[in-house]
């Protein structure tokens, strides 16, 4: 197997001394893992954080085998994560899709809809600009891998209006998609929740 493509870093996991576990999102190959030598060294350390734009390439010599990869940074989302509005959205929206899809399957509109999310969430004036898109990125998620056909959030909607469709959405997620391990994944979303609460309406 062998992949090349621009690819956003979902999760990254620590393995072995030096070494990740790193998942990412590419457009024709959909959630891909494999592992990262040095990747918790300096130099990969900031080009591996959730968020992240990369070019990628994913070597497997046999499909029993944990692909290895090579990633060279192409933009980054390094300088928004010191925002706590903008690095809790983006903790959520990569976590998300790392724990939910299946690995090996194209979702072209999902990668396409979370680098689009991404890019709000990084240029977007406020919150009140990216939380409507966080929620249509939700909706579309839930309907790609088979729980629904929900509305998207209308333009229009009210901030209070979209922050309980938010809180119904993240019950529909933690009971539908991540019913086997959603304490560590749902306490993402609910840092963003609490966040998202004290901007309040306007």
């Amino acid at each position: 197997m062998l992949i090349r493509a621009p690819a956003i870093v979902c999760s990254v996991r620590a393995h072995g001394e030096h070494g990740a576990i790193v998942r990412v999102m590419t457009a024709d190959h959909g959630l891909a893992a494999a592992y990262v030598a040095g990747a918790r060294g300096r130099e990969l350390r900031p080009v591996l954080i959730p968020g992240n734009l990369v070019a990628i390439e994913v070597r497997a010599r046999a499909s029993s085998q944990l692909p290895s990869a090579r990633v060279e940074l192409v933009a980054s989302r390094g300088p928004w994560l010191s925002e706590p509005l903008p690095s809790a959205g983006i903790t959520w929206a990569c976590a998300l899709t790392a724990s939910v899809l299946p690995e090996g399957h194209a979702y072209p509109l999902l990668h396409d809809s979370l680098a689009a999310l991404l890019d709000a969430i990084c240029h977007a004036p406020s919150a009140r600009g990216w939380a409507r898109v966080l929620a249509g990125y939700e909706v579309l998620l839930l309907r790609e891998v088979g729980y629904g056909a929900a509305p998207a959030p209308p333009p229009d909607e009210e901030w209070d209006s979209l922050l309980a469709r938010l809180e119904r959405q993240g019950k529909a997620i933690a009971n539908r998609l991540l019913a086997d391990r959603a304490g560590d994944v749902m306490g993402a979303r609910a840092i963003l929740i609490e966040r998202l609460r004290r901007i309040g309406g306007g």
